[in-house]
């Protein structure tokens, strides 16, 4: 069985057994002061006043915090809303008093009006003071509550939020890269046909490959790693024989959590500034690895070259500045994207995230 105080459930035994502890503390004060001026009775008689007393306000202590619910003492405090707790202490403390005087007139020789005067003189000023003292318990008890609830409704507004930046910047690479990829078969159509049609085709497989996986915010790289070859297939067809792709994946990676559509801008970007403005022939390689307790992704080209420093970052588009920011957004401090030069030519763009593995059956990854 529990005593309910406002929202908290606290035990029969336990609750009664706190009151006790008040009873006996006020019980052995008044025979120390009694023993002090030369007369006392005998302890189990403080004990039986003292637990009359204390138990009394243990049953209507609960009356207290409804009452104090109902009626709310605010910050700052308004002398108009003061009446209403202060008429409600009153009428509580002389219920306590008249409740202690009719179980007294059970235990004592006297009568009802007797026990009713030694009550009031007594234990009105500590009756009163009880009171108020329950009143406060249960407004701090109703503030702690209170701002318990407003940080949990914080933080779930703060997750829905970072959600919410996180799809916005997912589904900002999808219009870019379709339009990147329209204007390569718009393009197309005047040179090869048939290419263009493959392309088409191609893109469709992607679009429903995309849809059919990328539910949540993060897949496993092998879908990653599936999703990448259906869009390789596409620059394949547009750049045929001038373009060479190569993916190096560790095994224990495969079912290692990445953001979805992670790849795609990077190698996109890898395309543009490689052989989509350079003559020549040009290989992307792709390459994942754990590295302690992170994943390591890199995607290199050899046919591109960094920017001067101040406008690498620029140069390499909305794909880039995208990555970073889902990056962080997901993972914080522990996502990185870092731009290197290679030697003698060439940029490798090296991602860096926490190695979490997800379990459960993925597709076999399409080989490049």
């Amino acid at each position: 069985m529990n005593v309910r105080l406002g929202n908290t459930q606290i035990g029969m035994g336990r609750y009664l057994g706190l009151w006790g502890v008040v009873a006996l503390v006020f019980a052995w004060q008044g025979y120390m002061r009694d023993d002090l001026l030369g007369h006392t009775w005998d302890f189990i008689d403080y004990m039986r006043w003292s637990a009359i007393q204390w138990y009394t306000w243990a049953a209507l202590a609960p009356l207290v915090f409804r009452l104090g619910e109902h009626y709310p003492i605010r910050v700052p405090l308004r002398l108009g809303e003061l009446w209403i707790p202060l008429l409600a202490s009153l009428g509580m403390t002389g219920l306590a008093l008249l409740i202690g005087a009719l179980v007294s007139t059970v235990t004592e020789p006297s009568g009802l009006a007797e026990q009713w005067r030694q009550f009031v003189g007594q234990h009105a000023a500590t009756g009163l003071l009880t009171c108020w003292a329950l009143f406060v318990i249960q407004q701090a008890m109703q503030f702690r509550e209170e701002k318990a609830r407003r940080e949990l409704e914080a933080t779930q507004l703060e997750s829905e939020l970072a959600q919410s930046r996180l799809q916005v910047l997912r589904t900002q690479l999808q219009p870019h890269f379709l339009f990147n990829t329209m204007h390569a078969i718009a393009t197309l159509l005047h040179e090869d046909v048939n290419s263009a049609e493959d392309m088409l085709l191609r893109l469709s497989d992607l679009l429903r490959a995309f849809l059919e996986e990328c539910q949540g915010q993060e897949i496993t790289l092998q879908q990653e790693l599936v999703l990448l070859d259906l869009y390789l297939g596409i620059q394949r067809t547009r750049f045929k024989d001038r373009l060479d792709t190569r993916i190096y994946v560790a095994p224990d990676t495969l079912t290692c959590a990445v953001p979805s559509l992670i790849l795609q801008p990077i190698v996109e970007n890898a395309i543009r500034h490689g052989i989509g403005e350079r003559v020549g022939n040009d290989c992307i390689e792709i390459e994942s690895r754990r590295d302690g307790d992170s994943l390591v992704i890199e995607v290199r080209n050899r046919n591109s070259v960094l920017e001067p420093e101040g406008s690498s970052t620029e140069g390499h588009g909305i794909g880039l500045s995208n990555t970073r920011l889902r990056l962080s957004e997901l993972y914080g401090s522990k996502g990185q994207v870092e731009l290197q030069m290679l030697w003698p030519q060439g940029v490798a763009c090296r991602l860096r995230l926490p190695y979490q593995v997800i379990d459960e059956d993925e597709p076999e990854v399409v080989d490049a």
